[in-house]
């Protein structure tokens, strides 16, 4: 089933009758199952018109009895149930959107009636089309069949009926008159149309199996004059299969206001389904038959199944994001590492793994040194850093180098995050984005706490605080940043894509090699902080872009920050957050 036509009942239900009045004439084409619904709800062709390019395409859908019961194998005779037929249209509804006219046939009784008017209105149908001929029916085109007329007091009741059980004005009931079909002629036709839009018809349907319209146009001429006399006038339907020469241009200008094409769809694949059959008969095999059928990829596309197959990826792909997490230096506040502390009775490593795994993050890497054989949280892949106080943040990524390969987020070890922040940094066509946030200058920060300022390309000074995101862009970032001029600091949380790995791997291996004083802020390219990478790769060229945060965080540098964050998990716990 394709997702992409989705429209709502009432929206559905109420679509005829206002492209009714819009365009004067809509053309509707049939439908018997959700791939012919899609192939017609979908179908359109361009024309140049006034200098213009118009789009021209169906209005709406035709549930029909005939096709309905053919694509099954039935015969035309009201033998399929009206669930089978509910069915039916359901695959139509499921698929398309725009408004759908079912053939009621001749609409059992008025009892009957009454339960298939509910339903249909009730699931967002247009309109119901039933014919004035005595239950069971036999087909309208049929040459030899014996066409018997209700009784049109019968029939004008059974409309009446319908009309009450209604619930909007939306819902349309049109008669269908069967006059010409039965040999009864326009003046029996005519007394019918007058019976059936004074029972509350919304429009009239006239039926003919002539080659020729001349009996049609002569009903619509005189129907012109019976709405003249009654004072109102609703639609008039056709449906011209057997007079198929006449356009639709001089179908509205003999005053039709719906044209369908009742069974074409079914009739065709019937034609193209008895080709194949015969012609991989004939050859003894399908070769010869290709050029008859529409390519799988094709259909996939059509019913959506490359939707899926994209969904499915871009799932994947998310899934497919690791977090990469240094953990391997030693603190001077706490006798263990910060990913180890407990936080309300769960490491840290452990709380940071949870949102993580919400956010649909699955693997895990993190950086050991210091006290490595406390880390027993499972589900993580270790990479131990031996040399962890000869080097710096940098360093010790880099001991899980063989990790930096496809989508992963960087972290570290010391911070505590709400969920959409991750969400909203991963959810990005762009190659490097860093969480950073604007508020840092109205904390208290102890004096000790060394800072990632960041100054941007653009200040956050739009409306509204919504940036262009080609402009979020950070061009400076360090620790030595004078605080007037910073416009955030960079949280400890960065998202890279495929091509960004791939592009710090490129750079982190240039400098190891090639760079041997100061780097940038650090006393060394070992000493060098993730900012200072960062600058790095924005100074060769590389664009680093950042996602506004303003709360939702806490690093935890001292005990009090630990406490702040264990208050904060027990408030979040009893608010059911």
């Amino acid at each position: 089933m394709s997702l992409r036509n989705l429209i709502t009942p009432d929206q559905r239900r109420k679509a005829l009758k206002r492209l009714i009045n819009e365009k004067g004439l809509v053309r509707i084409i049939e439908a018997h199952n959700g791939i012919s619904a899609l192939i017609a709800n979908d179908a359109f062709i361009e024309v140049e018109y006034s200098n213009q390019v118009k789009r021209v395409e169906f209005d709406g859908l035709w549930e029909s009895s005939l096709t309905d019961s053919a694509s099954k194998g039935y015969p035309d005779a009201e033998i399929v149930g009206f669930d089978s037929r509910i069915n039916n249209i359901n695959q139509l509804i499921d698929v398309t959107n725009k408004p759908i006219i079912v053939d009621g046939d001749t609409g059992a009784d008025a009892s009957n009636f009454e339960y298939m008017v509910k339903k249909l209105e009730a699931i967002g149908v247009s309109a119901v089309i039933i014919e004035d001929k005595v239950f069971p029916k036999r087909n309208s085109l049929s040459v030899d069949a014996r066409q018997i007329l209700e009784d049109p007091e019968v029939f004008a009741n059974k409309i009446e009926r319908g009309k009450k059980i209604l619930l909007t004005d939306d819902f349309m009931i049109i008669a269908r008159l069967e006059s010409l079909i039965a040999g009864w002629g326009n003046e029996d036709a005519l007394k019918r149309a007058r019976k059936y839009l004074l029972a509350g018809a919304d429009g009239i349907m006239i039926h003919s199996k002539s080659g020729s319209p001349n009996d049609v146009f002569r009903f619509a001429e005189h129907y012109e004059n019976l709405c003249h006399e009654l004072g109102f006038r609703k639609p008039l339907v056709c449906v011209p299969t057997t007079y198929n020469s006449v356009r639709e241009e001089e179908l509205k200008k003999r005053g039709f206001n719906v044209v369908i094409y009742a069974n074409h769809l079914l009739r065709v694949s019937y034609k193209a389904m008895e080709n194949v059959c015969k012609t991989i008969l004939l050859n003894r095999r399908s070769l010869e038959a290709d050029p008859y059928c529409t390519p799988v990829a094709k259909i996939f596309e059509k019913v959506g199944f490359t939707d899926v197959k994209e969904k499915d990826a871009w799932f994947a792909s998310k899934h497919s994001i690791k977090a990469i997490i240094p953990a391997a230096g030693e603190s001077r506040e706490f006798d263990k590492p910060k990913a180890l502390l407990d936080i309300n009775g769960k490491a840290l490593l452990e709380r940071q793994m949870e949102v993580l795994k919400r956010c649909g993050i699955q693997n895990f890497v993190v950086i050991r040194g210091f006290q490595k054989e406390e880390f027993k949280v499972e589900n993580v892949k270790y990479y131990d850093n031996e040399n962890y106080k000869d080097g710096f943040v940098v360093d010790s990524l880099f001991h899980a180098e063989e990790e930096i390969v496809g989508k992963f987020v960087f972290m570290n070890s010391d911070i505590l995050f709400s969920e959409f922040i991750i969400k909203n940094l991963i959810d990005t066509d762009l190659d490097i984005v860093l969480a950073i946030d604007d508020t840092y200058k109205y904390h208290e920060h102890l004096k000790d706490k060394v800072l990632d300022l960041v100054v941007t390309k653009q200040t956050f000074n739009y409306p509204r605080m919504i940036v262009p995101p080609f402009e979020r862009q950070v061009v400076r970032m360090g620790h030595t940043i004078d605080k007037d001029l910073a416009d955030g600091e960079f949280i400890g949380i960065a998202y890279f894509s495929e091509e960004g790995a791939r592009n710090l791997r490129t750079v982190y291996n240039d400098c190891k090699e090639n760079h041997e004083d100061r780097f940038h802020e650090a006393t060394s390219f070992k000493n060098a902080w993730m900012s200072d990478m960062l600058q790095e790769m924005i100074d060769r060229g590389y664009k680093v872009h950042y996602l506004k945060v303003d709360k939702g965080w806490i690093e935890i540098h001292h005990k009090k920050d630990k406490e702040i964050s264990e208050k904060m998990l027990r408030t979040a716990k009893e608010s059911g957050g």
